[in-house]
């Protein structure tokens, strides 16, 4: 049996299991809609409506992510912390392709290895909120809690849970995949050419010379291995491309959770890729429950409270029989917290022998708020815990696959630090998100490049 076939060798299904069944477990985060029978209506369209992604690529990105674990690939994730449905626009959704794909020629071209490429967009239309309810001069509404569910505005219209929207957010999502599979397959991605992928605002960028550099020498690799084999190289026409939402809104992923036809078991065909966050995280919580009976791959968010054993229990629920692939962790501990907290978890799953992808997301543990009112993330943070994260999985004799990021392609300040050291004031020129601040384009770039040194770094003592 090959490799492959490894990978892809049958589980057990759970046999208590069914879409609906987390329904009988506790569900937190979850609106409370004021007409039942309309979820339900909405519910059953969902249910009639065209799966996003097919069964197929959901189990190829399961290869992939089963090959990042044994080291084999890097796994590249990013988007909006929230997508909003304005945002479904053909600039916005490739300038954020086109970003993804820069940092993926980065660390293709620095890591000597094939990247995993994940968008997390197409549905991440749902926000987990620290309170339920927001009071503003007097007035007790319902938290925001992404355009899946109500609207940002403050008023009870807004704010009044409709499940009508998640009929829009699938169509909204639908429109997105569609572009991004017309560019990628229209050759967007060519390697050929990736001059397609220059942002038109960006102008002179400090990195841009040493991204340059990077374009022109893969270029004269693919010139120079077409002029060896005396034809065109048509495998770097295109580039495989996955999605990947928090699956927070328990009714819509369970609508679209399908069995297809010459495929055992159930799929969540809203994305490939769907990950529990922190807040969900309940071992005996609802999002587990509907988690562990879906074939796709499958990540968490941990924080630095989870222990040990906490962990392997959750292991053990969401990927009993230790398929490759199935199961990915993505720690978001904090600059300041990192080294004391993510170490113990990797002794613990290292020492059972539990197959796991490591995924750091150096942004939601370093979000802090400014004097002059902003919530920020500083860049120096997020590179101390990237880097240290790295430091801290060769210690433990793990490794460090992937990176899970909060970006886009917008020309907008709301991190500060990076490669034009913005600070506390220019936040104030162009932040424009609802939600959590984002890395800008120069700042990803320069992610991209960091793990390209920090990884040489590491590998060198090895190879001594």
């Amino acid at each position: 049996m090959s490799a492959s076939d490894r990978n892809l060798q049958p589980v057990s299904v759970p046999g208590d299991w069914t879409p609906a069944g987390w329904r009988g477990r506790v569900a937190t985060q979850q609106p409370t809609y004021p007409d039942a029978a309309a979820l339900a209506d909405v519910q059953e369209e969902l249910g009639r409506l065209p799966p996003l992604v097919t069964s197929w690529e959901i189990l190829a990105l399961k290869k992939q992510l089963a090959e990042a674990q044994e080291g084999k690939r890097f796994l590249l994730q990013g988007g909006d912390c929230a997508e909003s449905f304005a945002d479904c626009e053909s600039a916005l959704i490739s300038n954020r392709l086109k970003v993804l794909l820069q940092m993926s020629l980065v660390l293709v071209h620095g890591l000597r290895l094939p990247v995993v490429r994940v968008g997390r967009f197409a549905g991440q239309y749902a926000k987990p909120r620290s309170a339920d309810l927001e009071e503003k001069n007097g007035v007790t509404l319902p938290s925001y809690r992404g355009d899946f569910i109500n609207q940002p505005e403050f008023t009870a219209q807004a704010r009044t849970p409709d499940p009508r929207r998640m009929v829009k957010g699938h169509a909204r999502s639908a429109m997105t995949m569609n572009f991004v599979r017309a560019l990628i397959d229209g050759g967007f991605a060519d390697l050929h050419h990736p001059e397609y992928w220059d942002l038109d605002w960006v102008g002179h960028s400090p990195l841009s010379d040493e991204y340059r550099n990077m374009v022109a020498a893969v270029g004269d690799a693919v010139r120079f291995m077409e002029t060896i084999s005396g034809t065109a190289m048509n495998n770097l026409n295109r580039a495989d491309f996955y999605t990947s939402h928090e699956a927070l809104l328990l009714p819509y992923e369970e609508a679209l959770t399908r069995q297809v036809p010459r495929q055992w078991g159930w799929f969540n065909l809203s994305t490939h890729f769907p990950w529990i966050g922190m807040r969900t995280a309940d071992l005996d919580g609802a999002h587990v429950e509907y988690f562990r009976g879906i074939r796709n791959p499958v990540a968490v968010k941990i924080g630095p409270s989870v222990t040990p054993d906490q962990l392997l229990r959750l292991t053990d629920a969401l990927n009993p029989e230790n398929e490759p692939g199935r199961l990915s962790y993505i720690h978001r501990m904090g600059a300041a917290k990192v080294a004391e907290r993510l170490p113990p978890l990797l002794d613990a799953v290292r020492r059972e022998g539990r197959r796991v992808l490591w995924i750091c997301d150096p942004m939601h543990g370093n979000t802090e708020s400014t004097s002059n009112g902003f919530k920020t993330r500083r860049f120096a943070n997020i590179r101390s815990e990237v880097e240290t994260s790295f430091e801290l999985h060769a210690a433990a004799g793990t490794r460090l696959g992937g990176v899970h990021l909060e970006l886009t392609g917008e020309n907008v300040t709301e991190c500060t630090g990076g490669a034009r050291d913005l600070t506390d004031i220019d936040l104030e020129r162009a932040y424009r998100s609802t939600v959590d601040p984002r890395l800008n384009y120069e700042q990803s770039l320069e992610i991209a490049m960091l793990i390209v040194r920090k990884q040489g770094q590491i590998a060198r003592p090895a190879q001594a």
